[in-house]
């Protein structure tokens, strides 16, 4: 479901792209992957906190189930209408500073990870100046581009959040563990959401940028913001994480700009890159959002049982915990098939046409992927949980950057190695 997820994400990135609002507004465009990136990681994190509150038994009291889900949805609003207009300002500082490689657009792949759609996005916009006297810029497209991506946010919180609450109810109804299934589907449907709803904003929007609409819309999602602020304030359950979480958050979004920039180099040197980066990255950093979920967990109701506060029903659960080993093993052995089942489908429809040896290199550098997000999880979990930090609210942004640089990093070894070795993996020049 990741995968597939991830591909159509990728194939509608492609088509957003040379849609109206974004060729005008190109900042728009320069703004896409970091509130991808921002969204599903809040997303994951209120997947990871639900999951633990689930397994530990909070809610299964009906007053303090809807007070946590109530909390977290004002609270998620407050996060990703904030941060979406920071990233909105930084996104038009970056349109007016950061300089032009060269006067021709290269054309869109269908990569939807982070750090590729940096590269492809940026490279569009940094083009776009060339061919023109200069980017839209100033107020109007400030209040355009801010517009957006608030309203786009502020939707998918609601559409994703409420999703997300009603799974992790059903999954605790229905005898499912939570932290099995949240993040991963927080991770695939969070990317694909958030890009329909840019687009869709976006087109009904660009009619009218130099009305007073926009402003309005932006200043509607505003009052909205500050709604939920003044709620999350009197919830005793969200209220503290108010203060919580910021700083990975923008430490994420500085990781994943980077990657775009380090790796633009080998995106458009080597063979389908884009499209099986978009696994390399995606598929073992849904494996270590499950890992990172289940390990705050147990370290949460062991937390709990040492203070006396663990419910009965839950202090003796009917199926012990699986070792963070064994977990991490099954879940090495679970992606595994998927990685070559996609491999399979690519051949087989003539999307790539890669040798054989680069199929071996690909699979290998894939499982090192998976490993090194696995080993990540686990030590970014128990060493935030040793400071004292949540890793609910900590863990998940700072592993997807990571895993975003590290998948990709892998892939470009891998092409390297295969092309020394005499592995036709280049494009045509």
């Amino acid at each position: 479901m990741t995968t597939i997820s991830l591909l159509f994400t990728g194939k509608l990135l492609d088509k957003v792209s040379h849609w109206r609002a974004m060729q005008e507004v190109d900042q728009l465009i320069m703004i896409i992957p970091v509130v991808l990136n921002l969204n599903g990681n809040l997303e994951m994190n209120l997947s990871a906190r639900l999951g633990t509150a689930a397994n530990v038994g909070e809610l299964d009291d009906p007053a303090v189930r809807r007070s946590i889900i109530f909390g977290s949805l004002a609270l998620l609003q407050v996060q990703t209408i904030f941060v979406s207009f920071i990233a909105a300002c930084i996104a038009l500082i970056l349109g007016r500073f950061v300089p032009r490689n060269g006067p021709q657009r290269a054309p869109m792949s269908t990569g939807n990870s982070t750090a590729l759609a940096v590269r492809e996005l940026v490279t569009y916009s940094l083009d776009f100046r060339e061919t023109s006297n200069g980017r839209k810029s100033g107020i109007p497209t400030l209040i355009m581009v801010a517009s957006t991506t608030m309203t786009a946010a502020a939707l998918s919180g609601i559409i994703l959040g409420s999703f997300m609450c009603t799974l992790i109810v059903l999954c605790r109804k229905f005898n499912r563990d939570p932290d099995n299934i949240a993040p991963a589907v927080a991770s695939c449907l969070g990317d694909l959401v958030t890009l329909v709803l840019v687009g869709f904003v976006s087109t009904l929007l660009i009619p009218f940028i130099r009305t007073p609409i926009p402003f309005v819309v932006a200043l509607l999602v505003l009052c909205c913001a500050i709604t939920c602020f003044l709620y999350t304030l009197k919830n005793e359950h969200a209220r503290p994480l108010l203060t919580e979480g910021w700083s990975p958050l923008f430490g994420a979004m500085v990781i994943s700009s980077g990657t775009g920039i380090v790796l633009d180099m080998f995106v458009s040197r080597y063979e389908g890159f884009a499209v099986l980066a978009v696994v390399i990255s995606g598929l073992p950093g849904a494996a270590g959002s499950i890992l990172v979920s289940r390990l705050s967990t147990s370290l949460h109701a062991a937390k709990l049982a040492l203070e006396n506060a663990l419910p009965s029903y839950s202090s003796q659960p009917k199926h012990p915990e699986p070792s963070a080993l064994l977990t991490m093993a099954t879940l090495l052995l679970i992606t595994l098939p998927v990685e070559v089942f996609f491999l399979s489908i690519l051949d087989g429809l003539g999307w790539l046409n890669l040798p054989f040896l680069f199929i071996v290199f690909s699979i290998v550098f894939f499982c090192c992927a998976v490993l090194s997000s696995l080993i990540i999880a686990r030590f970014l979990t128990h060493f935030l949980w040793s400071i004292q930090r949540d890793p609910d609210s900590y863990a998940l942004p700072i592993h997807s950057a990571l895993m975003d640089l590290i998948g990709q990093l892998l892939l470009v070894l891998c092409f390297e190695i295969v092309s020394h070795l005499g592995g036709q993996v280049r494009k045509d020049k």
